[in-house]
């Protein structure tokens, strides 16, 4: 008897975990077998079981749409955000090849195959190689409203991107989220932040953008080393499919989806000054006088959100600004603009503003109650968010956002558009409904949509002037409006400790510039924690700014009344400070022209060195280094009391900027002594760096002269750089006016040859006269110069330094014994100069 009732209820059991089984496979819905196909232009869609349909839409020979569509309509709640451009380049129609098991497309770079019993998408390279595929049935899954891609994983397959993340830059065997979040003082590990950008490059020749917007996760290898997977919470599963033979070519190709970068204002690139109760306007002038008092470059001084009356009325706050239309011209005259923060939400302490947004319907309902959602705030008191997805509210916030630009404002930064305080727990914030839908489905562009907005009516309101518009939170696709800074960094509890806070600064930004972000900075000093002894924080502070002036919009910025300009640290980190941030504006005419390749194909000033190095396997887990430009490589120091740093050079020579004569060869690692006062810098050999004199703003003096820095390679082998130049400040660039200039170097058995290229104009100008300094490092003194075949006079060097300030006419040269460089002025005509150095060995 007992044992009979324990096989019945063996039996029991084993019933009921097969029919849960059952119910676990109906649940999980997946593609099944394919059967047949419609071709029509660059779609195919193939019929599948349940009648569930894939979409594959060849945008290019390289660019592919896959969209799963379970009840066959391919329908989504809202066009892409992010994708603006499908139509790539594909002409004519696709030819299927249909066989027994399955079927065949190719193009000009690829081979795609699609399995029959089951659905199976697997992508080929043209030597069939292969490239990306579906693991085994699980293509699609789907189980309620939750989607799921699962995918081939190799052994040696590396993943990067997904825009501006914590941790390494190698996202092998990791997973991350996409759900805006404002995660203060966040840790080396934080996941997610502020931004999402569901696109990622893997090393096997491809990249993905998955175009979805509801908070999603991507599980790379975390879960198995057979497979690694993408999914969302709802929605639509809609990715592109990237081939490129390097990772540069797939970012290409992720921006003619996307769109270009916008570039910046010329002055955005030198240095700006912030904190957190920068919010009067007697405070601003004695800060740009104690700048201009010590000789310390700087281009912009921010105001944070303290400066507005009423959030977010754009109304100076009247009992910290006097005559906030003076104050911006006396500080223009100086060489100042001023960037202003606002905030996405409007306080109901703002009684007329908000009775005027709330009547007219301009925010983010509560479903529960059918009013205004009620949003606590950080300041301000309890607030309603504007809803920017409503056409109706752009030109509403136009109007209001403009009336500081009119009184002399350059800019803003958009702060807390996660919405703020909105993070994974937040969960009564999904019962907000926008004009184009629930928060979850809003949520991760909220930010995006609010940017575009500012930048749009920007536009409209000032007619082909460049806008500067920083973001925190944003979503892919947000370079066509803005730029970025890395959020809220450094150590709540102990300022002191920031130190691996700060280190993670460098990968977080080389991956913002992954995802298009070219135009970044993290806070330098990191934005939190009190600061109680300036003297321990120097070293810190220090080091932060010899990293963050190689942040394309370096920005000084701490919380609160905490005072993060050079001269409180002490008078030796004032000096650091002052040379590091010297070095910057030196370097901008390098900086600029990178700055229009940024624009031209998504690449980033500050890159990551697969990106240059995609064959080099020690590149992909260098979190501590990166290339600016492509001739520079900066190692900054991360380490509290460091004085030395451990460095991996990729292929080539490399010659230590720092003293111009120490050369490294490639690919191996070195330790090279790096004091406080120290940046490890390098410059490749067969590099041309143009440079201009150091200068309180940005072209404080028009005729200054642009230097040429040239570290010749090898005999017979050229070096070429491509200055790159517009007016800085209107969209002409956007037309293409501007003008370039290419000098080529080479070295010869005589010596030299070095060629000015005639300038290429395209409708653009500089303004005023100039010279051209060539400074040859050439370690041996020259027994002649010669342009277009006449020798030149020889004068002392800091005679022809001081020419080339006043004296555009005559030519001259000098040779620098100390410094082993062979100067030569030569006035910019824009004419052709070939330039003969003979050596005198």
């Amino acid at each position: 008897m007992k044992k009979t009732s324990i096989y019945l209820i063996l039996i029991t059991l084993l019933i009921q975990f097969n029919l849960r089984g059952q119910n676990i496979e109906k649940k999980n819905q997946t593609i099944g077998n394919c059967s047949s196909y419609v071709s029509n232009n660059n779609k195919v869609i193939f019929n599948c079981e349940n009648n569930t349909k894939v979409l594959l839409q060849f945008c290019s020979s390289q660019v592919i749409k896959v969209w799963f569509s379970t009840d066959g309509t391919f329908k989504r709640n809202n066009e892409s955000f992010a994708v603006i451009n499908e139509n790539l380049g594909w002409s004519g129609n696709i030819n299927v090849n249909e066989e027994t098991s399955a079927y065949e497309i190719f193009t000009e770079q690829l081979r795609i195959r699609v399995n029959k019993k089951p659905f199976k998408l697997q992508v080929f390279d043209k030597y069939q190689k292969l490239l990306f595929g579906d693991y085994n049935e699980k293509g699609f899954v789907k189980n309620g409203t939750q989607i799921a891609t699962y995918k081939t994983l190799k052994s040696d397959e590396q993943f990067f991107g997904l825009g501006e993340k914590a941790g390494t830059l190698n996202r092998r065997g990791k997973s991350y989220k996409m759900w805006n979040s404002d995660q203060p003082c966040y840790g080396v590990n934080e996941d997610p932040l502020y931004k999402s950008i569901p696109f990622f490059m893997s090393s096997n020749h491809y990249g993905i953008f998955f175009d979805n917007t509801y908070k999603t996760e991507f599980k790379f290898g975390s879960e198995s080393n057979d497979y690694y997977s993408f999914e969302a919470v709802s929605g639509e599963m809609i990715y592109y499919f990237m081939y490129g033979n390097d990772y540069k070519q797939i970012m290409q190709n992720y921006i003619a989806l996307t769109g270009k970068p916008i570039m910046p204002p010329k002055w955005a690139l030198g240095f700006a000054q912030c904190r957190g109760n920068y919010t009067a306007e007697n405070q601003a002038k004695a800060i740009a006088a104690e700048f201009r008092k010590r000789k310390i470059p700087c281009d912009i001084i921010y105001q944070d959100i303290g400066w507005v009356e009423g959030l977010q009325d754009f109304d100076w706050k009247k009992s910290n600004y006097q005559n906030p239309k003076q104050m911006l011209k006396e500080l223009e005259d100086q060489g100042f603009k001023m960037i202003i923060s606002q905030d996405p939400v409007i306080s109901q302490a703002n009684k007329k503003q908000w009775e005027e947004a709330n009547s007219k319907n301009y925010f983010a309902i509560d479903t529960r109650t059918g009013k205004s959602y009620d949003m606590p705030w950080p300041w301000g008191g309890n607030c309603g968010v504007v809803d920017f997805t409503k056409p109706e509210v752009a030109d509403w916030w136009g109007n209001y956002q403009q009336k500081p630009l009119n009184d002399g404002v350059r800019g803003f930064w958009t702060d807390m558009g996660e919405p703020a305080w909105s993070n994974e727990d937040a969960t009564d914030r999904l019962n907000m409904k926008h004009h184009l839908g629930m928060h979850d489905e809003i949520h991760n562009v909220y930010g995006f949509t609010w940017d575009k907005v500012v930048t749009e009516q920007f536009y409209k309101h000032n007619p082909n002037k460049r806008i500067f518009q920083m973001t925190r939170a944003a979503y892919a696709g947000l370079q066509r409006y803005t730029f970025g800074w890395s959020g809220d960094s450094g150590n709540g509890n102990n300022v002191l400790d920031g130190w691996s806070q700060f280190a993670n600064q460098i990968p977080v930004g080389l991956s913002a510039g992954m995802g298009i972000i070219p135009f970044w900075t993290s806070d330098i000093s990191g934005y939190c924690g009190d600061i109680k002894d300036y003297d321990a924080m120097s070293e810190l502070y220090v080091r932060w700014m010899q990293f963050g002036i190689f942040n394309p919009l370096s920005r000084a910025h701490h919380e609160g009344g905490n005072a993060v300009e050079p001269w409180v640290f002490g008078t030796e980190a004032e000096n650091i400070t002052r040379t590091a941030i010297e070095l910057k504006y030196k370097m901008f005419p390098y900086i600029y022209t990178y700055a229009r390749e940024a624009h031209d194909t998504g690449m980033p000033l500050m890159r990551a060195l697969f990106l240059e190095y995609p064959n080099d396997s020690e590149t992909f887990d260098l979190n501590g280094q990166f290339l600016f430009g492509r001739e520079l490589l900066v190692a900054p120091v991360v380490e509290k009391g460091a004085v030395t740093k451990k460095l991996y050079l990729p292929e080539g020579e490399w010659i230590n900027y720092n003293d111009g004569k120490t050369v490294y060869k490639g690919k191996q690692w070195i330790t090279v002594e790096a004091p406080l006062d120290v940046i490890p810098l390098f410059v490749k050999k067969g590099a041309i760096i143009p440079s201009m004199p150091v200068m309180q703003y940005i072209h404080e003096k028009p005729n200054y002269p642009v230097s040429f820095d040239v570290y010749p390679d090898k005999i017979g082998k050229e070096s070429s750089f491509v200055l790159y130049e517009d007016d800085g400040e209107s969209r002409d660039y956007e037309k293409d006016v501007f003008c370039k200039t290419k000098i080529t170097a080479l070295a010869n058995s005589s010596g030299f040859a070095i060629h000015i290229n005639a300038r290429e104009d395209k409708g653009y100008k500089p303004a005023a006269s100039r010279n051209y300094i060539v400074k040859l490092h050439a370690n041996s003194r020259p027994k002649s110069v010669l342009i277009n075949t006449s020798k030149i006079k020889k004068e002392k060097t800091e005679v022809l330094n001081e020419k080339g300030l006043t004296d555009f006419e005559k030519l001259s040269y000098s040779w620098d014994e100390k410094q082993g460089i062979v100067y030569i002025k030569l006035p910019d005509t824009g004419l052709d100069y070939q330039i003969a150095i003979n050596s005198s060995k």
